[in-house]
């Protein structure tokens, strides 16, 4: 490995398979309490066909979009001693990602998610392994820059520590943190070493209200009150609205980029939004030019299967915002 570590991508590792449903083979509807995906009880369902995808989560999903922007990038994680593990790996270095921090644990399985796909949506079937996270010992060559650090199981709140206890004693690390769903159950209390040593946040729109407490319809105090936690950069996406972010003296607006034709499938859009603006951070852009960078990502990514195939290099990205509509651009709010 060249040099010092750009950023180690912090988080679970997982395979999904993707299984997908034909449109006329289930249906989707709202009540009072969801949006819900029906499918006929008690028989069997034909499907489309399925598709694998190795080595995918939050984390992972960013550190593959780092490698690709030629950020020296490492990953820290867990996977079991079978055969899946083994092909996360592999996937990994493939997508020239470090995984000398990937923890094998020979008695344990490897994450494994069914997706149910259909139409542009998906249903994930999750179920996470229990491993014991220990934050590794990091000699001084391979203290990163960054680290980006995302959703872990609710069992490792102890590794969530362990990580603020270390950010308090590398203060030159800057923390990216895209809080997983078990982190944000947790709270705010719970986790607030880890806020005080965030850099940059970035969570939706619900997300931002779950973790504050504050109003929907205040994206000022949402901001505000994530700022008072500690991050110097705050990122609230907003779906079809586009995204927010504070860096604490502006305040900025940018729209979602155009999709060319209806998306195909809409894992990883999220991922994508966050690793590509931080991404672009760490490379030396401002906040401005970063926000314009992450929503194409967003936008190519759905237009693929899973979360990496869609995926964009700095030099892509770049010529597709050449050719952004005149009303794609970064506003003040």
């Amino acid at each position: 490995m060249p040099g010092r570590f750009d950023v180690l991508a912090v988080g679970d590792v997982v395979t999904d398979a993707f299984i997908k449903l034909f449109d006329d083979g289930a249906r989707s509807f709202q009540d009072e309490k969801g949006k819900w995906l029906a499918v006929a009880y008690g028989t069997k369902i034909p499907y489309d066909h399925a598709y694998i995808v190795e080595a995918v989560g939050n984390a992972s999903n960013a550190a593959v979009n780092f490698a690709k922007f030629g950020l020296v990038t490492g990953f820290v994680s867990n996977v079991g001693g079978d055969q899946f593990g083994r092909d996360i790996i592999n996937a990994l270095a493939k997508n020239k990602v470090d995984t000398r921090f990937v923890s094998i644990s020979p008695d344990k399985l490897s994450n494994y998610h069914y997706v149910l796909w259909y139409k542009e949506e998906r249903t994930i079937l999750i179920k996470h392994e229990t491993y014991e996270y220990h934050w590794p010992h990091l000699r001084e060559t391979e203290i990163p820059k960054w680290i980006y650090f995302s959703s872990v199981a609710g069992s490792a709140l102890e590794y969530n520590d362990q990580l603020a206890d270390w950010l308090e004693d590398n203060k030159m690390v800057k923390l990216a943190l895209q809080p997983g769903t078990f982190q944000l159950e947790a709270g705010y209390e719970r986790l607030k070493a880890l806020y005080k040593n965030t850099e940059v946040l970035v969570l939706n729109r619900e997300e931002a209200v779950q973790l504050t407490g504050g109003s929907y319809d205040n994206l000022h105090g949402l901001l505000d009150t994530l700022h008072s936690y500690g991050p110097k950069t705050a990122v609230i996406t907003d779906g079809p609205a586009g995204a927010y972010a504070s860096d604490g003296k502006k305040r900025l607006k940018v729209p979602v980029y155009p999709d060319p034709k209806p998306p195909y499938e809409r894992t990883g859009a999220g991922d994508a939004f966050a690793s590509t603006l931080v991404a672009a951070l760490i490379k030396g852009y401002d906040l401005e030019a970063a926000l314009q960078l992450a929503p194409i990502s967003s936008m190519n990514v759905v237009q693929h299967i899973g979360a990496q195939e869609g995926l964009l290099n700095e030099n892509e990205l770049a010529e597709l915002l050449k050719k952004a509509p005149a009303d794609y651009r970064i506003e003040s709010f």
